[in-house]
């Protein structure tokens, strides 16, 4: 279908405009693109008219035309920008209904949209697209997901750490990463002569700590975490103001050094701590496993020995089978040193998102050299297994507003309570008592004393979706009390306040 689709536009294009060149067909199960040059400028406004002149072409074709967008021809930067429409065939106009239902519900969990109403992230054009900035709100979530990943980590030995985030490119010359990547690092130069790199991964800088002392066989495991920027030189027409690609990503990322025979029982530890932190948040439940391996006709793209690399493989394979993670094995999609285990999350809209992985690598601890003495005081090289549970918080954070629309809960959210009076006149000081009170316990407390009606002051904590607001008139000031809606209800209940503070730390701490 999309195959016959691409072509008629193909057609349709060529009637209705002049000059055109370049072009280019491809197509999926899922959509179609035609990529092209022309001497005429096209935009969103033509798709429609284009649609119906494919209808015209062929009664039975169903076509829904889904964006145009300006890309580089054969995706180098180097060369003209050229025209691509993106489309989509469909059996019936039923099917379409359905589709353009599916793409409005899109619209409400986009989290560009719901970010910019909770306002928890912006972009500026001064500081460059990809570049997000976090609010006083956005950061309060990100500071909170991360004490929780670090809360799960620690449980399962790991050790937070903190690097820099510029290093000498022979850092990277020796990782791999250097020639694996050249393209997408950020080189950075003073008038002093500084040549530096901005970090794109964090774990060459992990071996250098796991190098600065002499380490035994009893010492291992060594697990190493740490959360902080990275940065990839993304071409410039695939950022923009959405966390789902950018140039600074904020990575929770981990990396352990074992004996070769403490491997697989330390990536089914990763797995367990995977699958701990996602069911703690709401998450765990709609997945799937990608046992991802080399692509066996090109190994030049990988670095590291070929027997490495069959053990490796194998036994995440034997890993996968005890776990009963029933992982579809995926070739070409293995990192440069060693295979790994990545967790595809189904997002709200059916998509697949990857975000935790597990790694084993044989081929890094060799290139930099690393040992530990074992038991018969030789050296012997460690293996590295990598890590990433949360990821990149920004794209953690695309899943995480477009699932639950925004709706985050309590322990996440960047107000928890939100104080709104009846009258200020009358209520204000006693608002004031609350709020203090609940910020001494620790509590994220937010008090509306604008010049709003008390009407539109709950109508914008809900628009806030703050997950409880307080009430506060003339019974709660004498009686020491508070009257409390939760986000969504419409009741309104009363307690006094120890008893309501007591409730909302316990609220607090569920997961």
């Amino acid at each position: 279908m999309n195959e016959k689709c691409c072509k008629l536009l193909k057609e349709v294009i060529n009637k209705n405009y002049s000059n055109i060149r370049l072009d280019k067909m491809s197509y999926n199960d899922d959509l179609f693109y035609y990529e092209f040059k022309s001497d005429e400028q096209i935009s969103e406004n033509d798709l429609e008219k284009l649609e119906n002149d494919i209808s015209k072409l062929d009664k039975n074709i169903y076509v829904k035309l889904i964006r145009v967008s300006g890309v580089y021809y054969e995706g180098n930067a180097n060369n003209l920008m050229i025209t691509r429409i993106v489309g989509k065939g469909f059996d019936s106009q039923e099917e379409i209904d359905k589709y353009n239902l599916f793409v409005k519900e899109a619209r409400e969990r986009d989290h560009r949209k719901i970010g910019q109403e909770l306002d928890l992230f912006c972009f500026s054009d001064y500081v460059g697209p990809g570049l997000p900035l976090y609010t006083p709100r956005g950061t309060i979530v990100k500071d909170e997901l991360q004490k929780e990943i670090e809360k799960v980590c620690r449980k399962y030995g790991f050790q937070k750490v903190s690097c820099p985030s510029l290093a000498d490119i022979s850092l990277f010359e020796t990782s791999g990463h250097a020639s694996k990547f050249n393209d997408e690092l950020f080189r950075v130069e003073s008038p002093k002569g500084h040549k530096f790199v901005l970090k794109p991964v964090q774990c060459p800088h992990h071996t250098q700590i796991y190098a600065s002392k002499l380490r035994s066989y009893k010492d291992l495991p060594i697990r190493y975490m740490e959360s902080d920027k990275q940065y990839r030189a993304e071409l410039p027409g695939a950022v923009g103001n959405s966390l789902s690609r950018v140039y600074a990503i904020t990575v929770e990322d981990g990396h352990s050094f074992c004996r070769v025979d403490q491997v697989k029982d330390e990536v089914k530890n990763m797995c367990s701590l995977i699958k701990e932190f996602y069911s703690r948040m709401g998450l765990w439940d709609n997945h799937w496993i990608s046992l991802s391996v080399r692509d066996y006709e090109h190994p030049e793209k990988y670095i590291g020995d070929k027997d490495d690399w069959d053990y490796c493989e194998k036994m995440l394979e034997e890993v996968a089978d005890e776990l009963g993670l029933n992982a579809k094995k995926c070739e070409g999609e293995a990192a440069l040193y060693g295979p790994k285990l990545d967790f595809m999350f189904k997002d709200a809209l059916g998509r697949d998102i990857q975000i935790p992985t597990v790694q084993v690598d044989f081929a890094m601890p060799k290139r930099f050299g690393l040992f530990y003495i074992d038991e018969n005081g030789e050296k012997q090289t460690p293996v590295m297994v990598h890590r990433a549970v949360l990821g990149s918080y920004e794209r953690f954070l695309v899943l995480l507003l477009e699932q639950f629309k925004g709706v985050l809960p309590i322990w996440l959210s960047p107000v928890q309570v939100n104080i709104v009076p009846v009258n200020m006149k009358y209520h204000d000081e006693y608002c004031r008592k609350l709020k203090d009170l609940l910020i001494d316990e620790d509590i994220r407390v937010n008090y509306d004393d604008s010049d709003e009606s008390m009407g539109k002051k709950i109508r914008n904590s809900n628009v806030m979706k703050n997950p409880y607001v307080l009430i506060i008139g003339d019974k709660e000031r004498d009686n020491n009390l508070v009257s409390y809606r939760k986000y969504g209800g419409e009741e309104t209940y009363s307690m006094n306040v120890e008893e309501f503070i007591k409730f909302i730390k316990e609220e607090i701490k569920k997961r």
